[in-house]
C-alpha cells in the first residue's frame, strides 16, 4: 500500500493556528495518522526511508486532499490554501511492520538521491515554470506511489 501512513509536521499545526487564529486544532485534525516533529515538508523527501519505533517506512507521495478536509475545517477554501501553502504532509509505505509508540525517534535510514522534496512536489500541480521538472524528478523516483505516478504521465502529456 503506497498510502499506508499519513504523517503531518506537529510545527505545521502552529503555522495554522497562527494563520487562521484558532486555537481548537488539536492534532489528528488534518487527519493524520502520525503527528511528528522535525520533518517539515522541505525536509523530507520522495523516496526517504525512515525507522519510526519498530516499523521502516518509505515516503511515496505528498497529500493532495479533497474536499472533505474543506469540510472539517469549516471553510470552504480551506483545501486550496492548504496546497499552496506546501504543508501538505506526505504519504508512508510500510517495508517493515512493528510496534510505534508516542514519542520514539524519527531516524532517516536512506535519503533518496533524487533529492525531491515534498514542498516542491506540490509544484507537479500548478502550471509554472517549473511544473515540467518537478513531474521528471518525481518520476525518476522508484519509490514514487502508482497513482501520483499515473497522474504525473498524465500532466507530462
Amino acid at each position: 500500500m503506497d498510502k499506508a501512513v499519513y504523517a503531518y509536521t506537529a510545527e505545521n499545526y502552529d503555522y495554522w493556528r497562527e494563520a487562521l487564529g484558532r486555537s481548537d486544532m488539536p492534532h489528528g485534525q488534518f487527519g493524520e495518522n502520525l503527528t511528528v516533529s522535525g520533518m517539515p515538508d522541505e525536509a523530507v523527501h520522495l523516496g526517504d526511508v525512515f525507522r519510526i519505533g519498530e516499523i521502516l517506512v518509505q515516503v511515496t507521495q505528498p497529500r493532495v486532499p479533497c474536499f472533505k478536509l474543506g469540510l472539517r475545517m469549516g471553510m470552504a477554501d480551506f483545501v486550496s490554501r492548504f496546497m499552496t501553502s506546501g504543508r501538505v504532509g506526505f504519504y508512508l509505505r510500510v517495508l517493515e511492520t512493528g510496534q510505534v509508540r508516542g514519542g520514539d525517534p524519527i531516524e532517516l535510514v536512506r535519503a533518496d538521491a533524487e533529492g525531491l522534496n515534498i514542498r516542491d512536489c506540490m509544484l507537479a500541480l500548478a502550471e509554472g515554470p517549473r511544473q515540467q521538472e518537478i513531474i521528471r524528478r518525481a518520476l525518476s523516483v522508484d519509490a514514487l506511489s502508482d497513482a501520483w505516478r499515473a497522474s504525473l504521465l498524465k500532466r507530462q502529456a
